[in-house]
């Protein structure tokens, strides 16, 4: 039998054909006979049906895994959720300055599965160091830093103005958190203690605990929390 011959136009013709219509190849009994009978190089040619059953099965499997990580993602964030709630409510129950910030930078890095806790308050200082006041027990980890220099840590990675972030945290965030600490990554929260800058922030040593494409609404709300009850304890510390 004599080889048809066609130019590019015609194939690009019949292609497009098929294209448009797969079941005029798929339903026709003959061309599929013909074609499972071909053979290239010794080999048959791939029943096209399999083929097509082959890359279903790859879609499918392709959905599945984003559906399981739609899944965790849903699940990591109810979770997330009910850590906080339960953070807010350890939060409100102290009765003085002393206590409530023990439970702020001492208690909660527990509560919420990370490392450290730091609470940073601008004022008319010259360097960074402890804060006093607020009792020994809480060491290091209530800071005082000069006037400038929260604004100056949310802009290592360009955006100074944000009131929340995430992001890795590199040599800088010994300002923070001390040196030799475990920390990768970290949340920043900015808080306006009576006109004064404050900031809290937390450090995990999971680098991706942090990420900045993660959501903030629920840190937003949890820093107008800390916000609220800090000013309130400094309050009564003065009257």
């Amino acid at each position: 039998m004599e080889t048809l011959k066609l130019s590019d136009a015609d194939r690009d013709l019949i292609r497009s054909l098929i294209v448009a219509e797969p079941k005029l190849v798929l339903d026709d009994d003959d061309v599929m006979q013909r074609l499972v009978g071909e053979t290239r190089g010794g080999r048959k040619i791939v029943d096209l049906r399999d083929r097509l059953v082959e890359r279903l099965e790859n879609r499918l499997e392709k959905l599945s895994t984003q559906h399981r990580t739609v899944i965790a993602a849903a699940y990591e964030n109810v979770a997330g959720t009910a850590q906080l709630h339960r953070a807010v409510l350890s939060l409100i129950e102290p009765d003085d300055l002393a206590a409530f910030t023990s439970r702020l930078v001492i208690d909660l890095p527990a509560l919420i599965g990370i490392e450290e806790a730091r609470l940073c308050l601008e004022a008319d200082v010259q360097s960074v160091g402890p804060a006093d006041g607020f009792g020994e027990h809480v060491m290091d980890r209530v800071i005082m830093m000069p006037a400038g220099a929260i604004t100056d840590y949310f802009a290592i990675d360009g955006h100074p103005d944000r009131p929340i972030a995430l992001r890795s945290a590199g040599e800088e965030a010994e300002l923070v958190f001390g040196e030799a600490n475990p920390v990768q990554s970290e949340a920043l929260m900015r808080l306006d203690i009576g006109g004064g800058l404050g900031l809290f922030a937390l450090g995990s040593s999971d680098p991706k605990k942090f990420d900045p494409r993660h959501g903030t609404d629920l840190l937003e709300f949890f820093a107008g929390v800390v916000e609220r009850l800090l000013l309130r304890h400094l309050a009564g510390q003065q009257s």
